[in-house]
């Protein structure tokens, strides 16, 4: 059971946007075996959830974790590991935790430019989001139009977005901007128990609930920080873009759940001793460690591919709306990356190159240029970064540095990041209210229901400049285009 502290740890200052807990912190139960770091402005440390101090720090207890247990500007607390959590295990030593990853296992953000302007799009702006609405399902246990059985949800766990190309679904180039060119290898399907199956296949191509959605944006001139990098992604003042932010849903739910029921017994036989158990566990090099990774990249895959049906659908609702070609419109995406992850990657680690299983929870990789990872298209600029903010203030493209890469395992902020659960957000905040009056700021959001509305009001989030800023100060990762709200599909 987590015992959040009463007060703040004692914290060591770094620099201005990097703070520290000793690995003397904690002296009862498991030794913490590295520090713990927290990169943050002042502000934000000093509003910092108390509970994300105890949940790094009891992150930083686990078996083979390397250089430092992180957490990002936007951190809060989670399952385990707390939201903006990152963490890098030996692959002799360490272990994998489905805590450490999330429920929604690639739960991500898409991005996709478009030729139009507000100005073109205003007059039709609410027919807009009620047609994305209807061709984007949202909201709990909603079905997508593409029925997968059988071959077929073999086929996406391996494929993941390609699968998805290759039936029609989207250009042939989406791929090239979509992280691990939307399908991780190493899938295995067989490794998914049928309930998840169950839960999964009936979803492709909808939205979900909690803090998804689907939203219209548009960029101001004031708002582009790298004219350069933003014209190479061909953004420019006065443009609409959409965003999407959805995962694996029912599917990842139900891996995560089958696996820390299966890690949670075996831990004494294992001889690993959590401080909490929500961080169950199992060794890198056990079978049963190879069994999560290899269902949790098939849940992925069905991530990646649901995000890709949602884009054709998206482009489908604008051509019905302008009455365009579907390949008319510039509707190009600039990138899909994943925020709820574990993966094999090469790091600097004690000033030797080493493989490290990298966990990133609610935190989004950031890689510098010319990292091999990366698609050529963003060898010179990169990697996008795409980073959510509440429906009410915004949203930004950041992209990654090699300084990340030195840091954080090559990991920034994922969004805004929480500062009210929703529960306490439902009694402060009024659904009807606030559709009311983001309508009058020129916002119009369809949503499934008003309290779900209520749950994502922006007042219940960190600024989203300050998170954004702080990583951008740090040299962690650059900020590109800030994309302000004007019409939104929320779950």
């Amino acid at each position: 059971m987590l015992q959040v502290p009463t007060k703040r740890p004692p914290l060591r200052k770094l620099n201005d946007w990097t703070w520290e807990i000793s690995q003397d912190y904690k002296k009862d139960g498991p030794k913490m075996l590295v520090p713990a770091r927290i990169f943050a402005s002042k502000k934000l440390i000093d509003e910092m959830d108390l509970a994300v101090y105890e949940q790094i720090s009891n992150v930083a207890a686990l078996p083979g974790i390397v250089k430092a247990a992180m957490v990002m500007p936007d951190a809060h607390w989670g399952y385990g590991f707390p939201i903006g959590g990152v963490a890098a295990f030996d692959l002799d030593k360490g272990i994998v935790s489905p805590g450490g990853i999330g429920y929604d296992i690639n739960c991500g953000m898409r991005l996709i430019r478009t030729d139009f302007t507000l100005k073109e799009i205003e007059p039709k702006l609410k027919q807009l989001v009620d047609s994305l609405f209807r061709l984007v399902p949202a909201g709990v246990g909603r079905k997508g139009f593409v029925r997968i059985t059988g071959k077929d949800w073999k086929d996406v766990a391996q494929d993941g977005a390609q699968w998805c190309i290759k039936k029609g679904y989207g250009f042939d180039k989406d791929k090239e901007h979509i992280e691990d060119y939307g399908a991780i290898a190493g899938a295995d399907a067989s490794e998914v128990s049928d309930k998840a199956v169950k839960r999964g296949v009936t979803g492709l191509g909808t939205l979900g609930s909690g803090n998804h959605y689907l939203e219209i944006q548009v960029i101001k001139k004031e708002n582009i920080f790298d004219e350069k990098i933003a014209k190479t992604f061909g953004l420019f003042p006065g443009q609409v873009v959409v965003m999407v932010h959805t995962g694996s849903r029912g599917l990842g739910h139900q891996i995560c759940t089958d696996y820390v029921d299966l890690f949670r017994p075996k831990l004494k036989d294992w001889g690993i001793d959590v401080r909490d158990q929500e961080l169950s566990c199992a060794p890198i090099n056990s079978k049963e460690a190879e069994r999560y990774l290899k269902a949790m990249r098939s849940a992925a895959n069905y991530a990646f591919a649901n995000r890709q049906v949602i884009t054709h659908q998206i482009r489908k609702g604008f051509s019905e709306a302008f009455g365009k070609n579907i390949d008319n419109m510039g509707m190009e995406l600039i990138y899909d990356v994943a925020h709820n992850i574990a993966k094999e990657e090469q790091h600097i680690v004690d000033g030797k190159k080493k493989k490290v299983l990298v966990h990133r929870k609610g935190a989004t990789r950031c890689f510098g240029p010319e990292r091999s990872e990366l698609a050529n298209i963003f060898r010179k600029t990169g990697q996008p970064v795409i980073v959510g903010g509440s429906m009410e203030t915004g949203s930004y493209l950041c992209v990654g540095t090699a300084k990340a890469e030195e840091e954080t395992f090559g990991s920034t902020m994922h969004g805004a990041g929480r500062t009210m659960s929703r529960t306490a957000a439902m009694k402060e905040f009024q659904g009807e209210k606030l559709q009311k009056a983001m309508e009058k700021k020129g916002i119009y959001v369809h949503a499934v229901s008003m309290s779900g509305l209520a749950e994502e009001a922006g007042k219940a989030y960190k600024d989203i400049n300050e998170v954004i800023d702080t990583m951008d100060n740090a040299g962690i990762s650059k900020k590109v285009v800030r994309f302000l709200p004007v019409g939104n599909v929320k779950g």
